[in-house]
């Protein structure tokens, strides 16, 4: 095998979905949960998945939001990839922690019904400042540090802050494994890592990789992506210098007629120029 040879990324959302929104892959799955959020294995006993589908017109979406919910032993478990940067991202995390822990209690019945709910975030870019690559979020009073609920979680994984901050090798294998891209990437961790769940993972992510098919899903949708991004950033860019020549208010507001015109959402709009 070639070391240099490209394959279809983990961390591309769409691929992620194909090996963690499989039911043939419970098995990984379970090892994932149990590894990234310290839930012990053996507790792990029922991996429902709830969004198997993965639509093809999604591949091509604009600004295409990819997640991937599961029930694990009475808890809500919400993962997503999520590549570029936008800006209101913890907000965003938050406000969908919360329609996920309300949507399943129905008119009448009793509060302690609600699952406890765990907001999973893999992102592609440094949101805190601090070296760890993993932020745990929760429920906590602020003198006595005493835990409100355990009902709240929040996770988010920095993946460019991976190799930097040694803590917890399991984990550390599995962001490895996510920010691999390269089968010279694959053989090293291969050699390193213990764990068996990785190891079939490698052999499934070998097998998309020669599959023509998704390589060329995966291309369209890094393509995508890519075009978001640089949609973004050119859009950013345009407020600032129109808002330093017309002023900060007639220039957001000029800027945001013309992202209208393009085809631009309201919430697309407010998340961009909440930056400004």
């Amino acid at each position: 095998m070639n070391a240099e040879e490209k394959i279809v990324m983990l961390k591309l959302d769409i691929i992620f979905k194909r090996v963690f929104g499989n039911e043939k892959n419970t098995e990984i799955i379970a090892g994932f949960i149990s590894d990234m959020l310290d839930i012990p294995r053996e507790k792990i006993t029922k991996v429902v998945i709830k969004n198997v589908e993965l639509p093809p017109e999604e591949i091509d979406q604009k600004f295409s939001r990819l997640d991937l919910n599961l029930y694990v032993d009475g808890r809500k478990i919400n993962i997503e990839m999520q590549i570029n940067k936008e800006s209101a991202y913890k907000e965003r995390t938050l406000f969908y922690w919360a329609k996920l822990y309300s949507d399943d209690l129905d008119s009448g019945e009793d509060y302690s019904a609600l699952s406890q709910t765990i907001c999973v975030n893999i992102i592609n870019f440094n949101l805190f400042d601090c070296e760890n690559y993993h932020s745990h979020f929760m429920l906590k009073e602020k003198e006595r540090d005493e835990i409100m609920t355990d009902k709240l979680a929040i996770h988010f994984f920095e993946l460019k802050k991976v190799g930097k901050f040694k803590r917890n090798k399991r984990m550390e294998d599995w962001l490895t494994l996510i920010n691999a891209e390269t089968e010279g990437d694959l053989m090293a961790l291969q050699q390193n890592t213990s764990i068996p769940e990785i190891q079939k993972t490698i052999v499934i992510l070998r097998e998309m990789s020669a599959d023509e098919k998704i390589r060329e899903e995966a291309r369209r949708r890094e393509k995508r992506l890519h075009d978001e991004a640089t949609a973004l950033n050119h859009a950013r860019k345009e407020g600032i210098e129109e808002g330093i020549e017309k002023g900060r208010a007639e220039g957001i507001a000029s800027v945001a007629e013309a992202m209208r015109k393009k085809g631009y959402t309201e919430k697309q709009i407010k998340d961009l120029l909440g930056e400004l």
